[in-house]
């Protein structure tokens, strides 16, 4: 794709202002922050019912004590995989937005109509959520584990609270990638700095 194809360099700018535009929005605007987050919490409700089916199986007196168990798992299944797999689709999503990104941007350069695409604001939004996301998640996976007492904690209680810290994790660890890929694009695709420039530095 190349500036001939436009009938002069004001269009193919007004062009890639407008796609990009759409583009960043579609992958670090807040309405994507928020998808994000909901899909999330589909996920940890679909783990919490199925670490209450853990729990009913744990303390069921006998097979028919396991009924309520079973119809927890299959609720949870219900919400936890169509949640698995909308992330997924979410991600693959974003790389495609991504590639799109840096083949718009690389077209040409316009100073003016490239400052609102930076979007700091939207960048820490990201950064902070995601560093909470991630530091729950942590707490989960290796500290109650680490900490849980035999005896006073079941195996069905401390998996349901690890699996919801991987949940955490995994969102959050997702959210700093999106983060840090959106600000490299703008140094080095919107700004033209050099690669060993430090990410967030102060823009020029």
């Amino acid at each position: 794709m190349g500036i001939r194809t436009w009938p002069d360099r004001e269009a193919l700018l007004s062009d890639r202002a407008l796609i990009l535009g759409e583009l960043v929005a579609m992958y670090i605007g807040p309405a994507r922050l928020g998808l994000t987050l909901m899909w999330a919490g589909l996920a940890a409700l679909g783990w919490s019912l199925a670490g209450a089916a853990l729990l009913v199986f744990e303390d069921a007196p006998d097979a028919l004590g396991t009924v309520p168990g079973v119809l927890c798992l299959a609720v949870g299944a219900c919400v936890l995989i169509p949640a698995v797999v909308l992330t997924a689709a979410g991600v693959s999503r974003d790389l495609r937005v991504h590639r799109l990104l840096g083949q718009w941007g690389e077209l040409d350069r316009d100073a003016g109509r490239d400052l609102p695409l930076r979007r700091p604001g939207a960048s820490l939004a990201w950064l902070l959520v995601s560093y909470t996301l991630c530091a729950a998640g942590l707490f989960g996976c290796v500290v109650v584990p680490a900490t849980a007492r035999a005896g006073e904690e079941t195996y069905g209680l401390v998996a349901w609270l690890v699996g919801l810290g991987f949940i955490a994790w995994l969102t959050g660890l997702t959210g700093l990638v999106k983060a840090y890929a959106h600000r490299r694009w703008v140094l080095r695709v919107l700004l033209r700095r050099p690669a060993g420039e430090p990410l967030f530095g102060v823009d020029g």
